[in-house]
């Protein structure tokens, strides 16, 4: 007897964006965003407080957003919150307004909330022009409030190279842009200029901070089908489909199975294995450029959060036999972005490195952060070392730092790039004459 055919509407389809890992995670933040703004439940309160002359709007702090979190997320640990906000941050869905490093502080920062235009389930994947166009268009605008970060400033100098012929068109659209928002209310301009940085804050971020886009599973996904656009933010896009998305029957998806889901999870292992994380597409470079190089001579914080300058920092500390305590400092900080149930036990590791009597790389703390340490090692948590490492960061900035800058490893390091800079003048003026 003749099998009769399958009733289409009984077959399983399915969204392949929306079943993906991260999407399932975004949707899962969309909703907390979502319920801290809303007003009639009990969400954050969005004010506009005063500073100095001028008001800012539409703002959040962040001890607000931290209580919040351990009210409506039964969370009882601080720092579980505190962790929890920063992975939020990090994905753009709330960000500082006065920082490009996108994290959650407990105290009176002030925070924004992105616009759902901008959140990463709209699987952005921003090229290079839209950055190139972004960049462009924020030197013409208020200049005292929008002024370029140094290393936005030298993202715009090697992009203006990469696309000389084009860059005409990049100026008129970041022209046409910026005539479009000077018709805008003014707070309604400066909330949507603090959130369209924010959303490149996320795509190019920081030198030093990890690009969260550059470990997307989806694009790990997507590379199996090589024909897919990719979604422009100002609709500007040198790829055209070869079909219209309207014109093509959508098919029926069979169910799928545990196999399917073990060939998944090893194709997408053997991708992130090949693309290893990356810093900003733009802004990463082998060797540090003299300005760079300038600015770990600002602050000890310069020369930590750059990893040329970490790494320059650690090996001058190891010639002089004293690179323990930027070691235990940058224990520290990775036992901080660690999984909940590792904590304990890199906790334990820590100790028994660096203060546990007989450790083979001691540190020398004073009697009083070592025994409040000891009572934080009993009850372990991502923050169990802060009064240890606060200690610690004060005598590198008082006494390492001090002479790390005055080394020959740095000295050379700025001699060099200014011989580099005085090369190339000199060949210029060459080529003129």
């Amino acid at each position: 007897m003749a099998q009769a055919p399958a009733d289409p509407s009984n077959v399983e389809t399915a969204d392949p964006e929306e079943s993906s890992p991260n999407m399932i995670v975004y949707r899962k933040i969309e909703d907390i965003i979502t319920r801290m703004q809303d007003d009639k439940t009990g969400g954050v309160p969005i004010r506009t407080v005063k500073s100095f002359l001028s008001k800012i709007p539409s703002v959040v702090t962040g001890a607000d957003i931290v209580q919040w979190l351990m009210k409506n997320l039964s969370i009882e640990d601080p720092g579980e919150a505190i962790h929890l906000g920063s992975l939020i941050a990090a994905q753009g869905y709330v960000f500082p307004i006065s920082d490009h490093v996108l994290t959650l502080k407990d105290d009176g920062t002030f925070y924004r909330f992105q616009a759902p235009y901008f959140w990463p389930s709209n699987c952005w994947e921003p090229e290079n022009t839209d950055y190139a166009i972004y960049l462009c268009k924020r030197t013409m605008q208020n200049k005292a409030r929008l002024e370029l970060a140094d290393y936005e400033a030298e993202n715009l100098a090697r992009l203006q190279r990469a696309f000389a012929r084009k860059w005409e068109f990049i100026f008129m659209q970041a022209e046409a842009q910026v005539k479009i928002d000077r018709k805008k209310d003014k707070t309604e301009r400066k909330i949507l200029d603090s959130q369209e940085r924010a959303f490149w804050d996320v795509h190019r971020p920081v030198p030093g901070c990890v690009n969260t886009t550059e470990m997307d599973i989806r694009k790990c996904r997507r590379m199996k089908n090589p024909q897919k656009v990719k979604k422009s933010v100002y609709g500007v896009t040198e790829e055209s489909q070869p079909q219209s998305p309207v014109h093509v029957p959508s098919q029926p998806v069979r169910k799928t199975t545990k196999e399917d889901f073990r060939k998944q999870i090893t194709f997408l292992n053997v991708q992130i294995e090949r693309h290893c994380l990356k810093m900003s597409k733009v802004a990463e470079s082998k060797e540090p450029s003299q300005q760079r190089v300038k600015r770990w001579g600002f602050s000890m914080d310069e020369v930590l959060k750059d990893p040329v300058g970490r790494d320059q920092f650690l090996r001058f500390l190891e010639s002089e036999f004293s690179s323990e305590n930027l070691r235990f400092w940058l224990a520290v900080q990775d036992l901080k972005k660690q999984p909940l149930q590792d904590v304990t036990t890199r906790v334990e590791e820590i100790w028994q490195e660096f203060l546990a009597p007989g450790a083979q790389s001691a540190i020398n703390l004073d009697s009083h952060s070592y025994e409040k340490t000891s009572q934080n090692v009993k009850d372990p948590g991502r923050y169990t070392y802060e009064d240890a490492q606060e200690h610690i960061y004060k005598l590198m900035k008082s006494d390492s730092y001090a002479r790390f800058l005055r080394s020959n490893a740095y000295q050379d390091l700025l001699l060099a790039k200014k011989k580099v800079s005085v090369g190339k003048d000199v060949l210029a003026s060459l080529s003129t004459s």
